[in-house]
């Protein structure tokens, strides 16, 4: 997750294993089978189910809208990719980084947060989905 000063942006790059991410995704579709590779259509759940785990709110606790812009595949991962516009101050924001905790109970997610000059890692485990960014 890096913010782009002069577009007033995160750009957020997901990396998920693609076949724990298809489990997530089956669930997330009634069970029925998802399998991704690069020209299927799943652009609409997989955008869905970013939006139910993945989120930034601002330190009045709005969530900000973000745009998801696609992703690509590699030989066992899945890289998602998502811009989060923000012009407010980061500090007392909270982000939310809850994806496969629904199928995987020892689900451990690390996000790198790159702002202005400073660089952190923030995880997120099943009984801590969100946490509050203070820098």
């Amino acid at each position: 997750m890096q913010y782009n000063a002069a577009e007033k942006t995160f750009e957020v790059s997901l990396r998920v294993f693609t076949d724990d991410f298809e489990e997530a995704l089956t669930k997330e579709n009634n069970n029925q089978l998802v399998r991704l590779n690069d020209k299927d259509a799943n652009g609409p759940l997989i955008e869905r189910y970013l939006r139910k785990h993945f989120s930034l709110s601002n330190p009045g606790k709005q969530r900000k809208p973000f745009r998801y812009i696609g992703k690509e595949q590699e030989v066992d991962a899945t890289w998602m990719y998502i811009e989060v516009p923000y012009t407010e101050p980061v500090k007392g924001s909270t982000l939310q980084q809850s994806l496969m905790m629904e199928v995987f109970d020892d689900q451990i997610n690390l996000v790198n947060v790159s702002y202005l000059s400073e660089k952190k890692t923030v995880l997120f485990r099943k009984n801590s989905p969100q946490q509050v960014l203070n820098w």
